[in-house]
């Protein structure tokens, strides 16, 4: 029996050795470090901080400004600098609270909680919740509204994105090599609130180690279970990774819930482990520094607020001038203008290349290869999407289910015509969206 994976999907050269051989280094940031108020999927978190004011590592700067919101808190000790927008890496200036650290890291104390088992599932939610834990594996959906579905007995899966399909970055590989215990703690936690469901670790086969590692901390767990997946991207996005592991299909008027399921990446896993057991909020997280540019590529544990420029350095700085530099992976990645902005709860990597690739190659006409829809995993027509894209045919945009694409890029990936497909896309689903936003 093959290994499990989805229809369509592209291979691009992986980049991870790279980083992956080296462990994880804890990295201390100088300087002020800067906490947009928008971390997360939602309304902006609200300053309860001043100007002035004296603070503490894991002392709360900003509350949630909701339900689907989630607060901010300090990664170090110093003192609030100012509260002003801030230049983000998708080039947005955020309102933000700058804090100049004292190099100290003095901590406040955390409420630990010896036996989790005892928790109410209103205790749990609550704690993570509290600690300001959401999705960090890019979207940054706060993870108490995600694990607080309308109807939780209909939960079956509980899947662990272990995938980590995007090229170059190793973070969740580290973390499941160093520290796989946190991650199916994690898992067991999660467990707790749905006694219905299954836990499932989704492990792309590129890495064995990580995949026996996990198989030998759930051997005679009756409810969790490591299911290795083909090694394709993207094998990590959540519809792919769901169909892989579960067999069960969703679209996007559907959540994962409504297919009775719930995907958290590694990273969120541990936060909730860590926040839930030891009372500790979202304040760090495991980064990758690469790319052929980079002196010494490898993953390291930041403080969140840390500016991309320290971990450049940190990491060696460059062997020669990084012609393009990209927040996250070069599939979903954005393109960053300049290295001074701040790590965020959603941030995970920075790939640094001597080369770009993308602006070597001049755009010719379509020649109707069908490539596209091949690699499509949703199985659209990204090259006729992109046409009404371009002639602003929003109707025959939703005929076609234009709304249906991931934006994943496997399309623009395997064009002949290079002919940024998946960029034409993602333009015109986010304006229909906005056009529905408005009439309703």
């Amino acid at each position: 029996m093959g290994l499990k994976t989805f229809k369509g999907g592209v291979h691009p050269k992986d980049g991870k050795d790279l980083s992956k051989s080296k462990p994880i280094k804890e990295l201390l940031p100088e300087g002020e470090l800067v906490f947009p108020l928008s971390q997360h999927i939602g309304a902006p978190a609200t300053p309860i901080v001043a100007v002035g004011d004296a603070v503490l590592k894991g002392q709360k700067i900003a509350e949630a400004g909701g339900f689907v919101s989630s607060p901010i808190y300090s990664s170090v000790s110093g003192t609030v600098k100012a509260i002003e927008p801030r230049r983000v890496t998708v080039g947005d200036m955020v309102n933000s609270i700058i804090i100049e650290s004292d190099g100290e890291f003095n901590e406040v104390t955390y409420e630990e909680t010896e036996d989790v088992t005892k928790l109410s599932n209103e205790e749990i939610i609550g704690k993570i919740k509290e600690a300001g834990v959401v999705g960090m594996g890019g979207a940054g959906f706060p993870t108490h509204v995600k694990l607080s579905p309308k109807e939780p007995d209909k939960i079956e899966y509980i899947i662990a994105n272990c995938a980590e399909c995007e090229p170059y970055l190793t973070s969740d590989y580290r973390r499941m090599i160093e520290e796989p215990e946190k991650l199916v703690e994690g898992m067991k936690i999660i467990l707790q609130l749905f006694p219905h469901a299954k836990g499932i670790f989704g492990v792309e086969d590129n890495k064995p180690d990580c995949i026996e590692k996990l198989q030998a901390l759930v051997a005679g767990e009756s409810r969790m279970e490591v299911c290795p997946l083909q090694t394709k991207y993207p094998q990590g996005g959540e519809r792919q990774l769901i169909f892989a592991t579960t067999g069960r299909s969703i679209n996007s008027k559907m959540l994962p819930a409504d297919a009775g399921c719930i995907v958290d990446n590694v990273e969120t896993m541990v936060a909730i482990y860590n926040a839930v057991r030891f009372g500790r909020p979202l304040t760090n997280r495991i980064f990758t520094v690469t790319g052929d540019a980079v002196c010494e590529p490898r993953n390291f544990y930041i403080s969140i607020g840390t500016s991309y420029s320290q971990l450049l350095e940190a990491a060696g700085g460059l062997v020669a001038p990084a012609k393009k530099m990209i927040a996250g992976g070069p599939m979903m990645g954005f393109a960053l203008f300049g290295v001074d902005v701040p790590t965020t709860k959603t941030t995970s990597a920075l790939l640094c290349m001597t080369e770009d690739e993308a602006s070597k190659y001049e755009t010719t006409a379509c020649i109707n290869c069908g490539r596209c829809v091949e690699a499509c995993p949703e199985a659209l027509v990204p090259s006729r999407l992109a046409d009404y894209s371009e002639h602003k045919q929003m109707d025959k945009f939703e005929e076609w289910y234009g709304l249906e694409c991931v934006e994943c890029c496997s399309c623009s990936y395997v064009c002949p015509a290079r002919r940024p497909l998946a960029q034409s896309v993602k333009t015109m689903k986010k304006f229909v969206l906005a056009e529905k936003r408005k009439k309703n």
